[in-house]
């Protein structure tokens, strides 16, 4: 699977505190080996984010992609499950 990171997910990425940030990238690496691995919790979002999928991060943290083609996904926001949907 290829994945790719648009800009607005990567200034999220460089606010986020050092320890959410290590976590971001085991959950990402994680997310390539097996995008429906159980800790992800892997789940299509509704309403106004109908076609985003979200994952977890921490037990507040989401990553938020969409599918680009079968192969390819695109990680658009990182914050707060708050913040996201709000």
């Amino acid at each position: 699977m290829n994945i790719g990171f648009h800009r607005n997910f990567i200034k999220q990425y460089k606010r986020v505190p050092k320890s959410t940030r290590f976590r971001v990238d085991e959950r990402l690496e994680l997310f390539e080996l097996n995008a429906l691995h159980p800790l992800l919790n892997t789940h299509p979002l509704t309403g106004n984010r109908t076609g985003q999928w979200s994952i977890n991060i921490t037990g507040d943290w989401r990553a938020v992609f969409v599918y680009q083609d079968r192969e390819t996904v695109i990680f658009i926001d990182l914050d707060t499950h708050s913040n996201l949907y709000k």
